[in-house]
């Protein structure tokens, strides 16, 4: 049985259960971060899509359950095969959360491998250079050059209250560990995406504990996102030349359901304008100038609010320039464009109580835009968003 998520942020029968649902007068009233200079309507990305099919299963051997990082492989080196798709687990088979330690590869076809299963005793700093050992997030990207990057926010019985900081885990596209990054100002990393140049790339990095723990589950904001800059080289580990804090003061808690809750989903615009999740606020922000800026913009600014955002987790940029997000307290799909109007929703998970809460979290665009790759941790399978 998964821990529920059980938000609190708006109630989710207050959403409208529908196939397709655009915002107008509610959402125009929400805070906008491109007010100034609206840009011209666009198509929902989502409108095509009104199908739900599984992929695949995303447990492993072991028994790893509740799948949060999801991406796509950009380019087949070794074992990694383009089009594929990267899950990471973070409970282990008695579902206890902060404790999974597998990452599994699934073809579009839905044929299922491990990709990677880590142990903390194998680090190549040893135990320590991961502060609090293996527990996989939903912070997952693979670079072109074929180095996998993932979260760590570890546990060591799946409660809030042993969550330690945890780091960042670089590995081949042989899915063997080469080296951790942590310190820094990684504290427990929950999410992340990337600029990637080829010889260089930047990692955004949300991080959910800094005073979390402490605060005993009252909310506290002190949430950031990080930019890690990267020397990237095809044959040797990557090496980081820069952190700077680019967004500070996001709300986050510890919850006994979902472990904690803070800044989720990062997307990087086309602009440069990096969008984050913020899950405590249920609203979407933006931080610009994100790969150049050199100090922090704090929560950056609104984007949009409340109104059929129900707790934002996984967040992904899609073709057409809007925000997609995924709630945690429904189960609904929701894009919303750059100046904060919700355009669409779909839902994708309605089981539980109440229906969908604690399903969503990692999501990515398929390859050729044919739809949109989401995990359900209720049914711990990797599903497919798509045309009928």
């Amino acid at each position: 049985m998964k821990f529920p998520l059980k938000m609190a942020l708006v109630a989710a029968g207050a959403l409208v259960v529908s196939a397709v649902s655009t915002v107008s007068a509610a959402s125009a009233a929400s805070p906008s971060a491109y007010a100034d200079s609206p840009p011209k309507p666009k198509t929902p990305f989502v409108q095509p899509f009104h199908t739900v099919s599984t992929i695949s299963s995303t447990v492993p051997a072991n028994g790893d359950l509740n799948p949060y990082g999801t991406t796509v492989v950009p380019v087949s080196k070794d074992r990694l095969r383009t089009g594929d798709v990267l899950v990471s687990n973070f409970n282990n088979a008695q579902n206890q959360q902060g404790r999974g330690s597998t990452i599994v590869e699934i073809s579009p076809g839905g044929k299922q491998r491990l990709f990677a299963q880590i142990s903390p005793a194998k680090l190549p700093g040893g135990p320590g250079s991961c502060p609090g050992g293996i527990g996989l997030t939903t912070a997952l990207v693979v670079l072109r050059s074929g180095w996998v990057v993932v979260g760590s926010l570890p546990t060591t019985n799946g409660m809030a209250a042993t969550a330690k900081a945890g780091c960042l885990i670089v590995l081949d596209s042989n899915g063997t560990v080469r080296e951790t990054i942590a310190g820094h100002g990684i504290n427990g990393p929950w999410d992340m995406t990337a600029h990637d140049n080829g010889t260089s790339a930047e990692l955004f990095v949300t991080n959910v504990l800094n005073g979390t723990v402490a605060a005993g589950g009252n909310v506290v904001k002190k949430g950031t996102v990080l930019r890690l800059s990267l020397e990237v080289d095809k044959h040797k580990p990557p090496k980081l030349r820069h952190v700077t804090t680019i967004g500070s003061g996001f709300g986050e808690r510890t919850d006994p359901a979902a472990l904690v809750v803070g800044p989720t989903g990062v997307g990087l615009g086309a602009d440069g304008t990096l969008f984050v999740a913020d899950t405590v606020g249920n609203r979407i922000t933006a931080i610009p100038d994100a790969v150049r800026r050199e100090n922090s913009a704090g929560t950056g600014r609104t984007v949009s609010t409340d109104v059929h955002l129900n707790g934002p987790l996984g967040l992904a940029i899609a073709p057409n320039g809007n925000i997609l997000t995924v709630n945690g307290g429904d189960g609904f799909l929701v894009e919303t464009t750059r100046d904060g109007r919700q355009v669409a929703t779909r839902l994708l998970d309605n089981t539980g109580t109440p229906p969908g809460v604690g399903a969503l979290f990692g999501l990515a665009v398929a390859p050729a835009h044919i739809g949109v790759y989401f995990v359900d941790d209720n049914t711990n399978t990797l599903n497919l968003l798509h045309r009928p």
